[in-house]
């Protein structure tokens, strides 16, 4: 029982985790390649930050609280390396991106931004958020799958719960 109330409690972390997705914030920040102080704004196709004045992609800004910022909104803090002595890039070692796909590794997971989907993977568990809301969470034994209709299917070892238009049916193999 223990595990099954650490695992819902990891999973409602993870979805709120997931809720607070990485956004562009508009606002004044200081491009970190011009130095300039500049209005970002999210582009509204894309998603991410562009100039508001020029119109153009900011690719890192740097925020008041000196956390640095890549263009999907993510910060990418220790993330960076510097090319030349004035410009920076994203660390590839560390982050992977192409297009709308990006891939920020961390020390012990990473995290997959996939257009409206998110996953987080880590040595022992799995999350993949749909953009439709569908959601799947799986530690160890333990899996948790909720439809984007709010129906929730649970396995926890050799227990099964399902919760259908709020009736709740358990079965065990």
């Amino acid at each position: 029982m223990k595990i099954l109330n650490l695992s819902a409690a990891l999973c409602i972390l993870l979805m709120a985790a997931c809720n607070n997705k990485d956004k562009v914030v508009p606002g004044t920040y200081v491009d970190l390649n011009s130095g300039d102080s500049i209005q970002v704004i999210a582009d509204p196709e894309t998603g991410y930050a562009i100039n508001s004045v020029t119109q153009k992609p900011v690719y890192l800004y740097v925020d008041n609280d000196r956390d640095t910022i890549f263009t999907t909104g993510a910060v990418v803090n220790n993330k960076i390396t510097r090319v030349d002595d004035d410009y920076f890039e994203i660390d590839e070692a560390k982050i992977d991106f192409d297009d709308k796909d990006v891939a920020i590794k961390y020390t012990d997971y990473k995290k997959k931004f996939d257009g409206d989907d998110y996953k987080i993977k880590g040595d022992d568990y799995k999350l993949k958020v749909e953009g439709d809301g569908d959601s799947k969470l799986k530690d160890g034994d333990y899996k948790k799958k909720v439809s984007e209709d709010g129906d929730i299917k649970i396995k926890d070892g050799d227990s099964k719960t399902k919760i259908e238009d709020g009736k709740v049916e358990k079965s065990k193999n």
